[in-house]
């Protein structure tokens, strides 16, 4: 599968949904834990859905697929032929894991091959063993593909948990000087000021100032609620 350039990526309407996911995610992050894995789990599944569809002769993709299918199975009876479920959450568990695992194994280097590292950070951060996340969203990096920066994001919030403040300063950063069409400058430095808010106050409140009168609505809304938090 040929890589979708960076101009490919601005121009389609598909880019655009995906950065208002990301925004989204800004605006919720009090529900979401610390811009949760669900959430960025779900701007990679709605990426990998538009892959698929676009290029199904690859083997890849068709592997992401079935992936992105087991990940995003019921826990119950089965209500349909094609939708996948498991009985307990438990079996549902062990085959996520698993698709994943076999398809980074497999398709390591590859752009389905970090998705699959990337989902298994998510799947990691979930239950709570930040160091695997922390190596699973490095994997996702390395490469420098269009989702980089969706895992920049992610490690960055694990090194919070972690109390890595300068690490995941310094990958927020690297994302407000060099921002993508799936991590805008804004959404960085939201993040950076979320990062900062415990270790250095005036900045944080500096970085959130800007913002609170963006002409993006839910970037607004996020700098708003979060100098709120800082005020406190």
């Amino acid at each position: 599968m040929d890589k979708l350039t960076r101009k490919e990526l601005k121009s389609d309407k598909f880019a655009q949904e995906v950065q208002h996911s990301v925004e989204y995610v800004s605006v919720h992050r009090q529900q979401m834990v610390r811009w949760g894995a669900p959430a960025l789990a779900f701007i990679l599944i709605v990426a990998g859905v538009f892959y698929y569809r676009n290029y199904q002769h690859s083997a890849r993709q068709e592997a992401l697929h079935q992936a992105m299918r087991i990940q995003n199975a019921n826990v119950g009876p089965s209500q349909s032929e094609f939708v996948v479920t498991f009985p307990t959450v438990e079996a549902r568990k062990t085959a996520v894991l698993k698709s994943w695992r076999d398809l980074a194994a497999k398709y390591s280097g590859t752009d389905e091959g970090r998705i699959a590292e990337f989902f298994l950070g998510t799947n990691a951060a979930d239950d709570g063993n930040l160091p695997d996340a922390e190596k699973h969203f490095k994997a996702s990096i390395d490469g420098g593909s269009a989702y980089a920066s969706l895992g920049k994001l992610a490690l960055a919030q694990v090194y919070s948990g972690e109390g890595k403040v300068k690490e995941g300063a310094a990958l927020l950063q690297s994302l407000i000087d060099h921002p993508t069409v799936l991590v805008s400058k804004e959404t960085a430095t939201l993040a950076l000021a979320d990062l900062l808010k415990t270790t250095d106050l005036p900045r944080a409140k500096k970085l959130v100032e800007p913002l609170r009168t963006s002409t993006r609505g839910a970037i607004s809304r996020a700098a708003i609620t979060l100098d709120s938090d800082l005020s406190r």
